[in-house]
């Protein structure tokens, strides 16, 4: 059984743990009898989700899976600070998108002594600026700097808090000299795509924020601008990571995702499955793509994975 809940106004500011200690936390038990217990309780876990179209993809992932091990799983749709906070303040049990060690090294310093870091399921998730592939006047981002005009002196962004966001304002416009001329809109995940998909429905030219991985590169005909200078920064890990005693709690679960990887081009699919196909039952997506890839439950949850159906 899963539920969804997105946490709003003062909860989501501070995330007030009274509103959510009946959710948090395990008791120590699940049905299957696994390590992580063998009474007769369902063991239950809270995990944050930002909804950025890898941390919908992942997290309706372990949520189906989860789901077949017995588990009680709630969802808890926070931003990016709010999960870091929730997680330290023990109001929630796990998070699956920590981008380490560049995008959100901010919240690691702020909160990493009360959490537990998992360890990376994905190595290669960059940070990049793009156009459609038919732009051919840039190839690189400082060649914006000489047409402006072409993309209405705007870069299209995501969310205002996004690490990614910092990074642009903080580095790469000012690094390329892109504040003169260019204003970088932000808005959401969701709004940039519409905007992306807008714009190559009539074949007109705009330039995003995006990264690896993304659903956008199944769908479109993209082309990635070179960075000569890396003020965009290296290639990150996505990290699984638990508040503080996670994986003495849940020593199985703990173990599965230290096992975890996915590579780009299987991960493209889930996310597919999960963001567009099934957009309003994303854990019926993944168990499409769990049947499709019966190897990543094998390699993940080993002898675990034994008798599981989707």
């Amino acid at each position: 059984m899963y539920s969804r809940k997105r946490m709003t106004g003062p909860v989501a500011a501070g995330v007030a743990g009274a509103l959510m200690l009946s959710a948090c936390g395990g008791d120590g038990q699940d049905l299957t009898g696994g390590e992580d217990g063998g009474g007769e309780d369902t063991q239950s876990i809270e995990i944050a989700l930002v909804p950025w179209e890898d941390g919908i993809a992942v997290t309706a992932l372990w949520e189906a899976v989860l789901e077949e091990k017995g588990y009680d799983v709630e969802v808890t749709e926070v931003d990016i600070a709010p999960a870091f906070q929730g997680l330290a303040n023990g109001d929630v049990d796990l998070f699956l998108g920590m981008s380490y060690p560049l995008t959100h090294e901010e919240y690691w310093e702020d909160y990493g002594d009360d959490l537990e870091n998992l360890g990376p399921w994905y190595d290669n998730a960059s940070r990049v600026l793009a156009v459609p592939e038919y732009v051919d006047e840039v190839d690189s981002i400082p060649d914006l700097v000489d047409h402006p005009e072409l993309f209405d002196n705007q870069i299209v962004g995501i969310d205002p808090g996004a690490g990614q966001t910092r990074l642009m304002e903080e580095e790469v416009i000012p690094g390329y000299g892109l504040d003169e001329d260019f204003e970088l809109v932000n808005s959401s995940s969701a709004a940039m795509q519409a905007e992306l998909a807008g714009a190559i429905a009539e074949e007109e030219p705009i330039v995003v924020t995006l990264w690896h991985p993304h659903p956008a590169y199944a769908q479109h005909d993209l082309k990635d601008l070179e960075d000569p200078d890396t003020l965009l920064g290296e290639p990150d890990g996505l990290n699984s990571v638990g508040r503080e005693g996670f994986a003495e709690e849940y020593p199985a679960m703990a173990e599965w995702l230290g096992d975890m990887h996915i590579e780009d081009d299987v991960f493209a699919e889930l996310q597919v499955l999960t963001v567009h196909e099934h957009e309003d039952d994303p854990v019926e997506g993944a168990r499409e793509w769990l049947r499709d890839n019966p190897d990543f439950l094998e390699d993940t949850l080993g002898e675990d994975a034994e008798g599981l159906e989707f």
